[in-house]
């Protein structure tokens, strides 16, 4: 009897350990339902949005104040219109607010960095972000690099 009590405390051990590592791995993918707050949307159109992701974070200042919450083509401008969900308690941002694709580190995650501007006029729900920074891409980066390596070369010769 005392050998069965100690096989069952130990399955039931083990079951929470799995139930608290499956909790973690929901919460650090931002897939589970956490303390929800209100929002509001805000658009945003990028001429390249490479690596930016559904559920990426929105900061400002280094503070997390919201996620994207979609990402597609508008057909009428050919860019990309990112669709953001920020909280409602930063509902005082500026109409000529910057959102650029930042990059976490240097090969991180990409996501969303809002820079306040100062407009008087304020950003309601359905608003756009007109200025805005597309997301650096290192391959090109370093094509227009070898290029120009090229061109200087053919040049001096």
């Amino acid at each position: 009897m005392q050998n069965r009590t100690m096989e069952i405390g130990v399955g039931l051990f083990l079951l929470a350990g799995i139930l608290a590592l499956l909790l973690l791995a929901l919460r650090v993918s931002g897939l589970a339902p956490g303390n929800t707050v209100d929002s509001y949307k805000v658009y945003a159109y990028f001429d390249n949005i490479a690596g930016l992701t559904v559920r990426a974070k929105v900061t400002m200042a280094g503070v997390n104040i919201g996620r994207v919450t979609a990402i597609d083509l508008d057909r009428d401008s050919y860019t990309g219109r990112v669709t953001m969900e920020l909280d409602d308690n930063v509902n005082n941002l500026p109409m000529d607010s910057t959102a650029s694709i930042l990059t976490a580190g240097l090969l991180g995650e990409k996501y969303v960095g809002i820079s306040v501007g100062g407009d008087e006029e304020l950003l309601t729900d359905g608003g756009t972000i007109h200025d805005t920074q597309s997301s650096l891409v290192l391959e090109d980066l370093i094509g227009k690099f070898l290029l120009n390596s090229v061109n200087r070369d053919q040049e001096s010769q």
